[in-house]
């Protein structure tokens, strides 16, 4: 049944929904049926690798991207009601900017993100490595439970909506090379280099 479930992609009961009242506010419905119902503001600060888009629901961070524009929150929400967020979430920002730009530290920030049940079992993962280490796609897909999907973990961590926030750059191939990363190799580069992980080091 567990297989059935994350290979159809249905979201499900995970560490990931144990958290839902402090983490999660969209509902599953709303993330399958693009935001529909939902009222998403946006805003772009500045960082030390570029521009940083952050959106959010009432509940939480549900998209931060860097590099990307508003227009991008279209192809994630084509059914919310997309709105700028003005002072509202300069406080939000500007956490999320200190974040950026110590990725090694802890961030208690909330978060409004869903995926399927595999990407979300992905995602914990990812949190769960201690800063300055890395893990392979391999290792990362056993601790989703699902041995041996490599590729899909690789997946995973491209789907993250939420850039450094969940660490998907200490994410690396089996061979430790850097493997892939939404935003390039350059900035996983950079973000492993700041945490004192880069070229592989501590790869499980």
């Amino acid at each position: 049944m567990t297989d059935a479930l994350y290979d159809a992609g249905y979201q499900a009961p995970s560490r990931f929904y144990a958290e839902a009242d402090q983490r999660l506010g969209m509902r599953p419905s709303a993330w399958r049926d693009g935001g529909r119902g939902e009222t998403i503001r946006w805003t772009v600060a500045e960082t030390a690798y570029g521009p940083m888009l952050l959106a959010a629901t009432s509940r939480g961070i549900c998209r931060l991207a860097l590099g990307l524009s508003p227009e991008a929150l279209r192809t994630d929400f084509p059914h919310a009601a997309i709105e700028p967020g003005g002072a509202a979430l300069d406080s939000l920002a500007e956490a999320a900017v200190a974040a950026v730009a110590a990725p090694g530290r802890p961030h208690d920030l909330p978060l409004d993100v869903a995926g399927t049940a595999f990407q979300e079992a992905v995602w914990q993962a990812l949190s769960r490595i201690p800063p300055g280490e890395t893990r392979s796609y391999a290792a990362l897909a056993v601790e989703a439970g699902k041995p041996g999907a490599a590729r899909a973990a690789g997946s995973a961590c491209g789907a993250n909506p939420v850039a450094v926030l969940i660490p998907c750059h200490r994410a690396l191939r089996g061979d430790g090379s850097l493997g892939g990363y939404a935003w390039g190799l350059e900035m996983k580069r950079r973000l492993l280099a700041e945490e004192g992980g880069a070229g592989g080091l501590g790869l499980g």
